[in-house]
């Protein structure tokens, strides 16, 4: 077949979304047309690719954050910072986030924050029960957990007190403790050895990593909670995640041009994935449009056979080429939907190989 009619010296697919729909266009030119000069034949070494059946979905593609999720800037207490966690480095229950005047601040765990100090004669709550939970799981408490803080809260108090090595008073004072629904990752010290307490001295996260994406506010029918998205990684390798939480829309300015997205959150379906990854710059695919069931060849298969018609070049058994006209359909992935008579599964089609 001549080179003249196979798309060769250029080949612009891009899937452009219109009212939901994906929209590719193609430019045409060989270099014989342009200049009216005979085209050499064979000048592109060319193989074979089957005609496939199977799904195809488009996406549209943003760009967002991979970083460990649920970070809070943490800090208190009277006096000088004497202790602080290596950034980087995971502190469990019990375990020591800093420490002031020699005295550790400790993780506890729980989903609300601390706001008044334990002792003997406060009134019942929730924080009582999830200090006792916390305690147990120490191995300081033996009792049933409950709202209500009790002589049995204070001697637990006491024991986890003189484990620290600190006064052993059945008191915690507020500050002292700091409640976080798991262990957590020390992000950044924020406060050196030496200086003043202040209310922030360390960063903490969550252990699990998160991709934030400030989507278009064009694309927000996308950012839909359960929807499986493709994630392209730092150095090729891709993952798939799913849509967590979406926010309401955000007005940011950049260079002086505000402009208004709305924030989506995405978790990681293999989290082992993005495991040697600490914070990066990631893709994000969220699919749009999608056909089931139909056939599709790379992109690079069609060959324009008049100015008005597209084709593939379908190769028999016996090695015979002939000339297919095919109506295209969705662009996706590097491929192109592709119906029309004499077009099924598994018959091979021409493509040029590099």
């Amino acid at each position: 077949m001549s080179a003249r009619r196979r798309i060769i010296a250029a080949l612009c697919v891009g899937a452009v979304l219109i009212s939901g729909g994906a929209v590719a266009s193609i430019a045409v030119l060989s270099t014989a047309e342009a200049t009216g000069q005979e085209e050499p034949s064979n000048t592109v070494r060319t193989g074979t690719s089957p005609i496939t059946a199977g799904d195809l979905a488009g996406t549209t593609q943003a760009t967002g954050t991979l970083d460990y999720a649920d970070q809070r800037t943490i800090g208190g207490g009277a006096g000088i910072v004497t202790a602080v966690p290596a950034p980087g480095s995971t502190v469990s229950l019990g375990g020591t986030l800093y420490a002031v005047a020699n005295v550790p601040v400790t993780l506890l765990h729980g989903p609300l924050p601390a706001w008044r100090a334990f002792e003997s004669g406060m009134g019942d709550g929730p924080d009582v029960r999830q200090l006792e939970t916390s305690l147990a799981a120490l191995g300081y408490f033996d009792r049933e957990p409950d709202d209500e803080f009790a002589a049995s809260t204070a001697r637990a108090i006491e024991r986890w007190q003189k484990a620290l090595g600190v006064e052993e008073t059945g008191r915690l004072e507020l500050g002292s403790v700091v409640f976080m629904p798991g262990d957590v990752r020390i992000a950044s010290v924020d406060a050196a050895v030496g200086t003043a307490a202040s209310d922030k001295v360390v960063t903490v996260s969550s252990l699990v990593k998160r991709i934030d994406v400030p989507l278009k506010l064009a694309d927000q029918r996308l950012g839909v909670v359960g929807t499986k998205v493709d994630v392209n990684l730092p150095g090729g390798q891709r993952t798939t995640g799913t849509v967590s939480d979406v926010g309401v829309p955000t007005e940011s300015d950049s260079d002086g041009q505000k402009k208004v997205t709305i924030p989506v959150g995405i978790t990681l379906d293999d989290p082992a994935a993005a495991a040697e990854l600490q914070r990066a710059t990631v893709t994000v695919g969220f699919p749009t449009e999608r056909r089931e069931n139909v056939l599709s060849v790379p992109v690079e298969a069609l060959i324009a056979i008049d100015d008005k018609t597209f084709g593939v070049e379908v190769v028999d058994g016996a090695g015979k080429h002939r000339q297919v006209p095919v109506a295209t359909g969705l662009f996706a992935d590097g491929r192109v939907e592709v119906s029309g008579d004499g077009v099924r599964e598994g018959l091979d089609v021409v493509v040029p190989v590099s």
